[in-house]
């Protein structure tokens, strides 16, 4: 299957997850960042973190997770939660989209998703944390408007990184 002509991702839906698929999530991101990255298990237990906790405790009316669809397998994932301590604030995590999804535009309606969310239930930013070896999903978060705020230097997963704080203004009247 090829993406249409306007580089919109044919065929592919997002839902919310059924169940299995935070578990899913994890094991994704597990085993993709290892392959492509030499990431080790320290990441894979930050993510089982960041779904569990979002699992046991989140407001749905302020948090999401979406699944992407494509021939009716999982091919994506993201999450939108509320930042803790910053009111008004939300955050992008865990942006995952599978090789099979990739090229398809799979990224950009995860992100899209995620804006649209968060603008829809009154945030008046959002954030997220990524690393610099992330080109493609850095490039996605450019397209979509946020803006680099931050880098800083860090050892984790087994490697050498340099985080990246990027931050995206919902309203008007949001600080720059």
């Amino acid at each position: 299957m090829e993406p249409r002509a306007d580089n919109s991702p044919a065929d592919v839906r997002l839902r919310d997850p059924e169940p299995g698929e935070l578990g899913w999530i994890v094991q994704r991101h597990g085993a993709l960042y290892a392959a492509e990255y030499g990431w080790n298990t320290e990441f894979e237990g930050l993510v089982a973190r960041i779904v569990a906790d979002f699992a046991e405790d989140h407001d749905p009316h302020l948090e999401r997770v979406w699944i992407a669809v494509l021939d009716g397998r999982p091919v994506g994932s993201v999450m939108c939660v509320r930042e803790d301590g910053s009111p008004g604030t939300a955050r992008l995590r865990l942006l995952l989209v599978e090789p099979r999804g990739r090229g398809r535009g799979v990224g950009s309606l995860l992100v899209d998703a995620v804006v649209a969310f968060a603008r829809s239930v009154g945030y008046r930013e959002l954030v997220l944390w990524t690393n610099d070896v992330l080109t493609s999903a850095r490039s996605l978060y450019e397209r979509a408007g946020f803006t680099l705020v931050a880098e800083r230097p860090h050892r984790s997963y087994g490697v050498g990184l340099t985080g990246q704080d990027w931050r995206l203004p919902l309203q008007e009247d949001s600080p720059r």
